[in-house]
């Protein structure tokens, strides 16, 4: 069963990004996942089953 993400949710990955920050916000949902870095701002697509394995920590959920 997926794991139930919603726009505007805020993750934490086990992985950091380049920049440094931890902490993704969801901007799309579907077979692809839309995260934007709240560190640097910058946006990716994912496929879902790569996003549910690597994420650490829902922060917030809207």
């Amino acid at each position: 069963m997926p794991l139930e993400l919603r726009i505007g949710d805020i993750i934490k990955l086990k992985k950091k990004h380049p920049c440094g920050g931890y902490h993704w916000e969801v901007t799309r949902t579907g077979i692809d996942i839309g995260l934007k870095c709240l560190c640097c701002g910058r946006k990716v697509l994912v496929p879902r089953v790569k996003i549910e394995k690597r994420i650490k920590q829902i922060i917030k959920r809207d």
